[in-house]
């Protein structure tokens, strides 16, 4: 898929939005320097190209009781049919799972798990994990400390880059 062509106020429009989603229509334009209809117009064509998916609000885990985050790697037995369709449709039932990918190397998936205790994550693990079909090996990896936890597009490298294709 073909990257969407932005330009610089496009990119400022996502930048602001990625920080501070409940912004003004008013606020927004005014922050960027454009008139609100014209803002308003480039949102609504911003999203009807489906460069803006949705909005959401960020919760703080810790607040909510989620004290444990880890990230798990599990390799799957290959051998049993359709392996790979049966795990990922026993982990959309996990609520503790809020990240889950399909990765090379030596496992098959990595997987974001939030639990509120060590207690709730080993249950998760013994009891939802390790029985799902076709799991031959789990590998925990638990977070000590975030460094960085950014779930946004580096709106600032699709500027430079339309800024490059406009000046060739």
């Amino acid at each position: 898929m073909n990257a969407i062509s932005l330009d610089a106020t496009d990119c400022r429009i996502l930048a602001v939005l990625q920080n501070e989603g409940r912004i003004s229509n008013l606020d927004l334009a005014d922050r960027i320097s454009l008139s609100p209809s014209a803002c308003l117009r480039r949102l609504r064509l911003l999203e009807e190209q489906g460069v803006i998916e949705r909005y959401r609000a960020c919760l703080n885990r810790e607040v909510l009781g989620f004290e444990l985050e880890a990230f798990v790697q599990v390799s799957m037995r290959n051998d049993q049919q359709n392996w790979h369709e049966r795990f990922a449709q026993a982990l959309r039932d996990w609520p503790e799972v809020v990240g889950a990918y399909v990765v090379t190397g030596e496992t098959h998936y990595l997987l974001r798990v939030l639990a509120h205790n060590l207690k709730h994550y080993s249950d998760f693990v013994l009891n939802k994990l390790y029985n799902a079909p076709g799991v031959m090996d789990i590998r925990s990896n638990i977070v000590l400390q975030t460094l960085k936890d950014d779930t946004g597009v580096p709106v600032d490298l699709v500027a430079r880059a339309a800024g490059k294709a406009g000046g060739s």
